[in-house]
């Protein structure tokens, strides 16, 4: 009777755990299905269409209306063994300032080289010339930022004397040529004044490259100058864009 009892005890405990399991599927919500990755847009081949896509996916970063394409491990595998970013961007080291966030964009979208103050160099001019000399990327756009506290900490030490330590001093020397403008009409705030003019200076300097000019000239590529609010997430064009 003991050894009997066995399989039957075993059969209702089983069978209670299944109802058991089929009324907490039947309350449970149904799954989401997993998100799939839309075929990817067409990369934009000219400095105008490039251009769009980057200004309207701000426009989605400033309204909330934000798309977040090409980040999933669909679009990682798809990237892995080649890149074609669509347009470079030289910005600030400010963590607050994101390309990939403030156009909306995604892996393998843009270039993003980030310094102090959008100051330049050969290494920094050598890598904002790689996407347009080597792979024909059309676009190239410095961010310079509100509030940006390397311009800020910059015309405080030529203005005063100063120098900065270490390699701070460096940055300094870069924008330089920034300061001197504002130097002769600093405006109400010389110091938004100065980052107006590093942004300006910046994309003229790299506009007039010996190597890029060539590709300004055929319209094969457009250096924009732009200025990100902080404050809105909006990003405003100051010099360079494509018509």
């Amino acid at each position: 009777m003991h050894a009997a009892g066995r399989p039957a005890r075993r059969a209702v405990l089983t069978g209670g755990l299944a109802a058991a399991g089929a009324a907490l599927a039947g309350c449970a919500p149904a799954s989401t299905p997993k998100a799939t990755t839309a075929a990817p847009e067409p990369r934009p081949a000219t400095p105008e269409a490039a251009f769009a896509r980057l200004m309207a996916g701000n426009a989605r970063w400033v309204s909330g209306d934000l798309e977040h394409p090409d980040r999933d491990p669909e679009r990682r595998a798809l990237v892995a063994a080649a890149q074609d970013p669509f347009a470079v961007i030289l910005t600030c080291i400010d963590s607050r300032v994101a390309p990939e966030l403030v156009f909306d964009t995604g892996l393998g979208d843009l270039y993003v080289l980030r310094t102090g103050g959008q100051a330049i160099g050969p290494v920094v001019t050598g890598s904002v010339e790689y996407g347009p000399m080597t792979g024909g990327t059309p676009l190239i756009v410095v961010l310079g930022h509100q509030r940006c506290g390397a311009i800020e900490a910059s015309y405080k030490s030529l203005k005063e004397g100063a120098p900065l330590p270490g390699n701070l001093q460096a940055i300094v020397k870069a924008v330089e040529p920034a300061y001197l403008l504002t130097a002769r009409d600093p405006g109400a705030d010389p110091v938004d004044t100065m980052i107006h003019n590093q942004i300006r200076v910046t994309a003229d300097d790299l506009r007039a490259n010996s190597d890029l000019a060539p590709l300004v000239k055929k319209g094969a590529l457009a250096v924009v100058g732009a200025y990100y609010s902080l404050d809105t997430g909006k990003v405003e064009v100051l010099t360079g864009a494509p018509a």
